[in-house]
């Protein structure tokens, strides 16, 4: 009898298939195993470190307190020496006398009490503007004549070229004189320092008068220097 069988059921074909499949299956297990290093591991440190937060801690000040040291001990005061008398001596009483038994008149003398008269204080006060301000001996015609004819230009000025109008103040005294003069205005250092030369050299002026009485005043005058 002759045994059939479906194509479909015949295994002997998909044989080799499968033991083809199972060899691959097999080295790649093999494969993967020999493969596998440490370096493949992944570890997890997101959880490993938490912050850590160091309080810190504050140490109060202190302050030492300064020791003084005692105060030095009090000298004892020396003890009065008592001299003890004798009640045998003989010791001199002292008489006082009054008026009405001497039967002389006291005087008594009065003594004046000298007032010392306070130093009149004078007033030092520099007004700027006054009832008559201060006054060149001749006016202005005057004052301008006493710059031209007595300034003498610097050379060094001369040869830089350098003019200009330089600003003094000063002060006006009561009897005149004319003090303390200071550049307002600065226009080179020679010019100023003939300018204050020649201010410091003026003649006495008529002073200024508040009131009826001299008294200091402060002043401001223009020193013009122009080449020819």
């Amino acid at each position: 009898m002759e045994v059939k069988k479906s194509p479909k059921a015949d295994l002997e074909g998909k044989k080799s298939t499968w033991m083809l499949l199972g060899y691959v299956i097999v080295l790649s297990i093999m494969f993967v195993a020999f493969e596998w290093t440490e370096r493949d591991k992944v570890i997890d440190t997101s959880q490993a470190l938490v912050d850590v937060t160091f309080e810190e801690e504050i140490i109060p000040i202190t302050q030492i307190e300064e020791v003084k040291p005692p105060p030095p001990p009090e000298v004892p005061a020396a003890p009065e020496l008592l001299e003890v008398v004798e009640d045998d001596v003989e010791v001199a009483d002292t008489e006082i006398a009054s008026s009405e038994d001497t039967g002389q008149k006291v005087e008594i003398k009065y003594v004046p009490v000298v007032v010392e008269q306070e130093e009149e204080v004078v007033e030092e006060t520099i007004f700027e503007i006054v009832e008559k301000m201060p006054e060149f001996p001749g006016g202005q015609a005057a004052l301008m004549q006493y710059l031209n004819k007595n300034i003498k230009y610097p050379t060094i000025a001369q040869e830089n070229g350098t003019q200009g109008r330089v600003i003094i103040q000063f002060v006006v005294n009561r009897d005149g004189s004319v003090v303390d003069p200071v550049v307002v205005r600065s226009v080179d250092p020679y010019l100023d320092k003939e300018a204050l030369r020649v201010i410091s050299a003026m003649p006495k002026w008529n002073p200024g008068q508040q009131r009826g009485k001299s008294v200091r005043v402060k002043y401001t005058v223009p020193v013009q220097f122009r080449l020819q």
